[in-house]
């Protein structure tokens, strides 16, 4: 009888033991910080509106109703972690599931976990050296770089991103072999949303496996229309208060200094849902009790949230964010 070995966990044993210790370390870290461990749902009657990411779905049944309840796995749990902020919790975080469709690969799983923070009274910059410390933790790295968003299309491609025409944008993505992917209907304008997509795909193919190569790199002030989620930088209204990490090529973390304005955030959420609809995409629920606490008030603070399996994958040396998950989608 041959026996199939296709049961196994994706990750070994040394690995998953190594995972754990590490996850502990980070509980320890907020516990000395004195920031507090929550949990949220991981399921929820609606979802993002952001047009580049796409959500799970599943249906709850009642047995006391006919009624079945359409809802989705959470991207992240942010809007959940406002809500307790705006309800007057303290500085917070947690480490969770977090479900995204259309992502599989070597640093990518539909199923992953998330580590998400949240401090009162924290700029920007302050969170990013506290992103940094955790770093230092579980990496022993040493102490982060910092450049702007801008400053890295200067230095990487001799582009000036606020400034320079559509056509140098779109002549800088065919010398870098991505005519099929500008816009069949460009003339001499894209409109803000076909701008952004093209920055993107450059900063994502051509920078992001340049930088944070020897010590980890902050990027800071990505334009305001990349930022939906973001405050607005009060000293150029173009550039959003918002910071990615990226370490050996591999993006870890996502923040921002949080907006806390219910009326712009709701203006943004209809945004999103207009370039959805422009692009055949279905139009999403805007979150109305989120918008609710907003209203309510959300304390000055900044969030950020971190990929544990891919800070994971830098700790243990390993290639493929399978060899750090007990069971990675392939091996369901």
């Amino acid at each position: 009888m041959n026996i199939s070995n296709e049961w196994q966990p994706s990750g070994s044993v040394e690995s998953l033991v190594k995972r754990a210790q590490i996850l502990t370390e980070i509980r320890q870290y907020f516990a000395i910080e004195k920031v507090l461990e929550v949990e949220t749902p991981t399921i929820s009657p609606s979802t993002v509106t952001d047009v580049h990411l796409e959500a799970m779905r599943t249906v709850h049944t009642n047995p006391l109703s006919v009624k079945k309840t359409h809802l989705f796995l959470q991207t992240s749990p942010e809007y959940y972690m406002k809500r307790m902020l705006c309800a007057g919790f303290p500085s917070i975080f947690q480490i969770t599931k977090c479900y995204r469709d259309d992502e599989v690969g070597r640093c990518h799983n539909p199923e992953f976990t998330m580590l998400e923070w949240y401090r009162l009274g924290f700029s920007m910059h302050e969170l990013i050296d506290d992103v940094d410390k955790v770093l230092r933790l579980v990496l022993g790295t040493p102490i982060c770089d910092k450049i702007t968003y801008s400053e890295l299309f200067v230095q990487h491609l001799d582009l000036d991103v606020k400034n320079d025409s559509d056509m140098k944008i779109v002549s800088v993505c065919k010398q870098w072999g991505y005519e099929n992917i500008v816009p069949l209907y460009f003339k001499d304008k894209l409109s803000l949303f076909d701008r952004d997509m093209l920055l993107q795909l450059l900063f994502c193919e051509i920078i992001e496996k340049k930088i944070g190569i020897e010590r980890p790199l902050a990027v800071t002030n990505f334009p305001a229309s990349q930022a939906s989620l973001a405050k607005i930088d009060p000293s150029d209204r173009w550039l959003s208060l918002r910071f990615e990490f990226y370490y050996q090529g591999i993006e870890l973390a996502n923040g921002f200094e949080e907006l806390n304005d219910a009326v712009e955030q709701r203006t943004r959420f209809i945004l999103d849902n207009k370039h959805r609809k422009e692009r055949g995409l279905k139009v999403k629920t805007e979150d109305v009790k989120f918008l609710s606490a907003l209203e309510f008030g959300l304390p000055a603070c900044s969030g950020v949230a971190l990929g544990i399996d891919r800070l994971l994958m830098l700790a243990l040396g390993k290639t493929d964010i399978s060899e750090v998950l007990s069971f990675d989608f392939a091996a369901l």
